[in-house]
């Protein structure tokens, strides 16, 4: 029985983790906004955009569109700016999301 009480404990803990109950598109936002400090950020559910195409799951959060505008960017080529976003990303695009779109650019262009 106390083996049955602790698994429940697990349980309860994992899904009240952060993670656990944000949605893909707040997970995605709160882990740039941690990352980058963005002047600007936008993350855009584009699913819709993709259903029926490869990748595209009924709920959606599969498809997003990242503009995001930080001064961490700045001297950076655009190929060193979206392996950034990807190192920050890695769990949700080897998990949930398919696509990722980027715009990344550094304050003033």
């Amino acid at each position: 029985m106390r083996s049955g009480v602790a698994a429940r404990r697990r349980l309860d803990d994992i899904l009240l983790e952060p993670e656990a109950i944000m949605t893909v598109h707040a997970t995605i936002e709160a882990k740039l906004t941690q990352a980058f400090a963005p002047v600007s950020l936008a993350v855009i559910d584009e699913s819709e955009q993709h259903h029926g195409h490869g990748g595209w799951r009924e709920g959606g959060e599969t498809h997003f569109r990242v503009k995001l505008v930080s001064a961490v960017f700045a001297g950076k080529s655009r190929v060193d700016r979206h392996r950034l976003i990807n190192q920050v990303l890695d769990a949700e695009l080897k998990g949930r999301v398919h696509a990722l779109a980027i715009e990344a650019r550094a304050p003033g262009e």
